[in-house]
C-alpha cells in the first residue's frame, strides 16, 4: 500500500483570516476550521501574491509570482504550457481531482488535473477576457458589491452547496476503494460579494455582534494617492452609512460560517472514515476582504485585510495546535505538496512549510505580493517580513508599516529617519525579486496588447 497521504485542499474565495474563531474573532462561529487547526498547524502571517482573483489563483495554482506567469489581471489566461499543481501530482502518481471554483479563464479547463468533478460558473470561465482599464475616470458601475447585502438567496450559495456534495461523494468512494494516493482541490465561491446570506446565518450576527471597523470613516482625500484612486474606482471615496456596514457586515460574517459548515461536511468524510490516518487537509483563501477597513470594501491593495489569508494544514502524523509566526505565502503551498509526494524540489520560489509542521525551525522570510489590475493607475509591490511591511507603488511615495504596533496600518513610517535602516533593507529584498519599474512595464504592455486584440474582435 502506498503510504504517501491523501491530500484535501480547500480555497475558499475573499476570506479575511481575523473573521475565523482560530484566528481572534470575538464572535464569528466557525467551528470546523477552528477544529482543523486545533488539529493542525495555524499559520499567523500568511500572504496572497496577489490581492485579487485570478492572478492570486493562477500563483498559487503555479507555485510562481504572478510576474513570473504574466497573469497580471482578471482577463489573464494561464498559458497551458505552465505546470500547475494537478501537473505535478499527476506526474508523480496520484490520481488527481478539482471541484468548483478554480477562476480557470478560457477554454483550458483542467491546467493539468486528471479529472474536473464541477466546473467554474459560465459567467466566471469567461469573465473580462481584455485589459482592464487602468485610467483615472474609470470606475465601476456602482458600489453593489457592499450595497446590496444582507439575508436573502445566492446563486453561490447554491454551487458552493453544490461542489460539497460532489466532494463528498469522491471523498466516500475513496475511502472504500483507492489504488494510489489522491488529491483533491475544492474550491468554493464565497464569502466573495454579493454580501447576500441565508437568513439563519445572518441572524446569528445581526446587529449585536458585528464589530466595525475604527478606520471606517478614514477620509479618503486624506489617505495614500493609489488608496484615492482605488477608492474613487469602487465607488467608495465616501464613508458608508454604519446601518449598512452593520448589514454587510453580519452578511460577510453569515457566509463565513455558511462556509464553514460545508468544510465541516467534507472534514466529517475524512475524520469518519479510513480516510483519517492518511489524509493531509489543507485550508486557504486567495485573499482577504478590506471589511470597510480604511473606507474600502473589496482587495486590491496591501492593508492586512486585504492581503493576509487564512492557512490552515493539519497533517495526520504531526502534532496539532501548532502556530507559526513566520511568514509564509500562497506559493509555498505547491512546494508543501511535492514534499508530502515526496517529489524533489522544483525551481520554485517558494518555500515546502512541511518542516514548520514537523516541528523544525522555520525561517522569517520577506514575504511578496504585487498588484496590476483594476483601481491602480501604477504596479504596487509589498514585502512583508516581521513586524514590519513595506509597500512600493511605481512614481508614489513609500508606505512602511509596523503592523504588530500599529494594527490598523495608520501610521506610515517610510519618512520616519528611525526607520531608515529598516527601510534600506526592505527594499533590497524587494530589488531581490523584482524590478518594480520594469515588471510595471511588462504588465501594461501585457494589457495593452489585450486590449488591441478586443479592439481588433470587435
Amino acid at each position: 500500500m502506498n503510504q504517501r497521504p491523501n491530500i484535501l485542499l480547500i480555497m475558499s474565495d475573499e476570506h479575511d483570516p481575523a473573521v475565523t474563531g482560530c484566528y481572534g474573532h470575538p464572535h464569528i462561529e466557525t467551528p470546523h476550521l477552528d477544529r482543523l487547526a486545533s488539529e493542525g498547524t495555524t499559520f499567523d502571517n500568511a500572504y496572497t501574491a496577489c490581492p485579487i482573483c485570478v492572478p492570486a489563483r493562477m500563483s498559487f495554482m503555479t507555485g510562481q509570482y504572478v510576474h513570473q506567469i504574466g497573469t497580471y489581471d482578471n482577463g489573464s489566461p494561464l498559458a497551458g504550457t505552465i505546470p500547475t499543481m494537478g501537473s505535478y501530482l499527476e506526474a508523480a502518481g496520484y490520481e488527481t481531482a478539482v471541484c468548483g471554483r478554480t477562476h480557470f479563464i478560457g477554454p483550458e479547463r483542467l491546467h493539468g488535473f486528471g479529472k474536473r468533478l464541477m466546473d467554474d460558473a459560465e459567467k466566471w470561465k469567461h469573465w473580462n477576457m481584455s485589459a482592464p482599464s487602468r485610467t483615472p475616470d474609470n470606475r465601476r458601475g456602482s458600489n453593489s458589491h457592499v450595497t446590496e447585502c444582507g439575508p436573502g438567496e445566492n446563486w453561490q450559495n447554491d454551487y458552493d452547496s453544490t461542489a460539497t456534495d460532489l466532494s463528498e461523494r469522491f471523498l466516500k468512494s475513496r475511502s472504500q476503494y483507492a489504488d494510489r494516493p489522491f488529491f483533491l482541490y475544492t474550491g468554493f465561491m464565497n464569502p466573495h460579494f454579493p454580501l447576500l446570506c441565508p437568513q439563519e446565518y445572518f441572524d446569528r450576527y445581526y446587529p449585536d455582534r458585528v464589530i466595525l471597523p475604527r478606520t471606517r470613516t478614514e477620509p479618503c482625500d486624506t489617505q495614500h494617492p493609489s488608496i484615492q484612486q482605488l477608492r474613487y474606482w469602487l465607488r467608495n471615496e465616501e464613508p458608508l452609512p454604519d446601518d449598512i456596514s452593520t448589514t454587510a457586515t453580519a452578511a460577510y460574517y453569515g457566509l463565513i460560517s455558511f462556509t464553514d459548515d460545508l468544510i465541516g461536511r467534507l472534514l466529517d468524510i475524512v475524520d469518519n472514515t479510513s480516510l483519517r490516518d492518511n489524509t493531509v487537509v489543507i485550508y486557504v483563501s486567495d485573499h482577504g476582504e478590506m471589511g470597510g477597513h480604511h473606507g474600502i470594501w473589496q482587495k486590491q491593495c496591501f492593508y492586512e485585510r486585504a492581503v493576509r489569508v487564512p492557512m490552515i494544514i493539519r497533517h495526520p502524523n504531526a502534532e496539532g495546535n501548532q502556530r507559526i509566526a513566520a511568514g509564509a505565502n500562497l506559493i509555498d503551498i505547491l512546494p508543501t505538496l511535492l514534499d508530502l509526494a515526496e517529489q524533489d524540489p522544483a525551481p520554485l520560489p517558494g518555500s515546502s512549510l512541511l518542516p514548520a509542521i514537523s516541528g523544525h525551525a522555520f525561517p522569517d522570510r520577506p514575504i511578496f505580493s504585487e498588484y496590476h489590475a483594476l483601481g491602480a493607475l501604477t504596479g504596487g509591490f509589498m514585502i512583508k517580513k516581521g513586524d514590519w511591511k513595506y509597500i512600493h507603488y511605481v512614481g508614489l511615495p513609500d508606505q512602511l508599516f509596523n503592523v504588530t504596533n500599529d494594527p490598523d496600518e495608520t501610521e506610515n513610517r517610510a519618512d520616519d529617519p528611525t526607520c531608515a535602516d529598516i527601510l534600506s533593507d526592505l527594499r533590497a529584498d524587494l530589488h531581490n525579486i523584482v524590478t518594480p519599474e520594469e515588471i510595471d512595464q511588462r504588465a501594461k504592455a501585457n494589457q495593452k496588447i489585450k486590449g488591441i486584440n478586443r479592439a481588433a474582435s470587435s
